[in-house]
């Protein structure tokens, strides 16, 4: 079974930038020692400060969906309530 790449792109509402940001790194540690987690980067945009993007890699899609209803990602959703503009989130599969 091919594992499974999220990419995540994450805004900031207007002067929200600095919660978003220290919200979503504290998501790093718990999440990189999840079952399942190959790799869990999160980047900032160099232009665009209040863009922010998680690069993941899962060994299976139904391992990043126990991901996705882990408790740290709830707490996350709460802290951050009316502090994100938007999340995309696109599934990918690697093929080179």
């Amino acid at each position: 079974m091919p594992k499974l790449t999220i990419i995540a792109h994450v805004t900031a509402n207007p002067g929200k930038t600095e919660l978003v940001k220290t919200a979503l790194e504290k998501l790093v540690q718990p999440t990189r020692t999840e079952t399942g987690c190959i790799t869990y980067d999160l980047h900032q945009d160099n232009t665009d400060p209040a863009h922010f993007m998680f690069f993941e890699v899962w060994e299976s899609r139904a391992l990043w969906q126990d991901h996705m209803k882990a408790p740290h990602l709830a707490a996350h959703a709460k802290a951050t309530e009316g502090a994100v503009a938007g999340v995309v989130l696109h599934e990918m599969t690697q093929i080179a």
